[in-house]
């Protein structure tokens, strides 16, 4: 890996200075040895694995089933490593065997990759170094992170069927408007007579489009890479979350969907033996704003001493169901296995309750599409038919 080093020279002059290190302590210690006085190191992530693309769960997957034969930690990462192909996550394995093998715990060498393992999975680790029951915490893990990926996959499937219906209707009225309705107007420049306003407005359209269309073009153009520049902004998608917890209905399934997501988080992180406190403070940074606050203040009444469940209803995070749940869990210290619980009966209800929506939402769209595109061809062949009137 390589990192940034800021540090002071001998003759007291800052300077920055880059050096390959398999991790910060060890660019440290380069550095030290060159007699500089490191005040900071960062890594450069243009030659490591961004946590988006490295493979955790299927790492996870292998790992488990290497450690489940009774292989060595430290032996089943050396495998994992000679069988990687690709060099930057073999380099974050041999980051982590290296640090094995100088005695320090897996979940350190973890904690110093965040690009790679997320505090969840680094706590996860921690917690089972401690119990020593490293193969059942990964189990618990990849099992998480399958009914992630699963929720999202049904989510991205109920949404595809709709969003291909805007597609092919907007791309159908792009080509009426663009290429259709210019060539009708050149055709109807010497019809007279009182169109309707609609047509006029059509025919206008089309002039305008076969005068100024590269000036069109590059107007709309700039709008789309304008609306894509603001898409990129957190600030703007922060907006239309928090409208879209203002509407009605959908406020309300949008709050549903990210309880579910905190019990099943709360519930994999309880099971690993981390403290409910502790596990708080970790799954608040995976909520929205409205969440979060409620999230910060039941952990301090729990850690005053509140029961869970009380301190979850009084915050306005618990619904009905998972608070009889969580009553039940806490009376048969099970908490960890009712918040699962709970959060599967949450998924599954937001899942049938988006099935609805796209099923009505498709024919709806279909109808609106085949209307839009109806009421332009209507108004196009207006004139056709005042043209043959007037011929008679």
């Amino acid at each position: 890996m390589r990192f940034r080093i800021r540090a002071v020279t001998a003759a007291n002059v800052i300077e920055d200075i880059e050096l390959e290190a398999v991790d910060e302590a060890a660019a440290r210690s380069l550095a030290e040895a060159q007699g500089l006085g490191v005040l900071s190191a960062t890594l450069l992530r243009s030659g490591a694995v961004r946590g988006g693309r490295f493979p955790l769960l299927l790492l996870n997957q292998e790992l488990l089933a290497l450690l489940t034969a009774g292989i060595p930690l430290a032996e089943s990462l050396s495998a994992l490593a000679e069988k990687e192909t690709r060099p930057a996550v073999r380099q974050v394995l041999a980051v982590l065997i290296a640090a094995l093998r100088e005695g320090r715990p897996l979940s350190a060498a973890l904690a110093a990759r965040p690009d790679c393992f997320p505090e969840l999975y680094v706590a996860t680790m921690r917690a089972a170094e401690r119990t020593s029951d490293l193969a059942p915490a990964l189990g618990r893990y990849i099992a998480y992170q399958r009914q992630i990926e699963f929720v999202r996959d049904r989510l991205v499937a109920a949404a595809l069927y709709p969003l291909l219906l805007l597609l092919v209707g907007a791309a159908v009225m792009l080509f009426l408007l663009v290429y259709v309705v210019p060539r009708f107007a050149r055709v109807f420049e010497t019809v007279g007579g009182d169109l309707p306003w609609l047509s006029r407005l059509l025919l206008d359209w089309g002039r305008l489009v076969e005068g100024r269309g590269d000036v069109l073009a590059v107007l709309a153009c700039g709008g789309v890479a304008g609306l894509l520049a603001l898409l990129r902004r957190q600030d703007i998608w922060a907006a239309l979350l928090g409208l879209a917890w203002r509407l009605p209905r959908v406020g309300g399934q949008l709050r549903v969907f990210e309880l579910a997501r905190l019990y099943r988080t709360l519930g994999m992180l309880l099971r690993g033996g981390i403290p409910a406190v502790a596990a708080m403070g970790m799954v608040e940074g995976l909520l929205s704003p409205r969440l979060r606050a409620g999230v910060g203040a039941a952990a301090a009444d729990i850690r005053n001493g509140e029961r869970f469940s009380a301190a979850l209803q009084r915050h306005a995070l618990a619904t009905p169901v998972a608070l009889r749940m969580l009553a039940v869990g806490e009376r048969a210290g099970q908490l960890g296995e009712m918040l699962e619980r709970a959060a599967e009966f949450h998924e599954e209800e937001s899942a049938r309750q988006l099935e609805v929506v796209t099923r009505l939402a498709g024919p709806l769209l279909m109808l609106i599409v085949a209307m839009a595109v109806g009421l332009v061809l209507v108004m196009l062949y207006l004139p056709i038919f005042q043209v043959a009137e007037s011929i008679q």
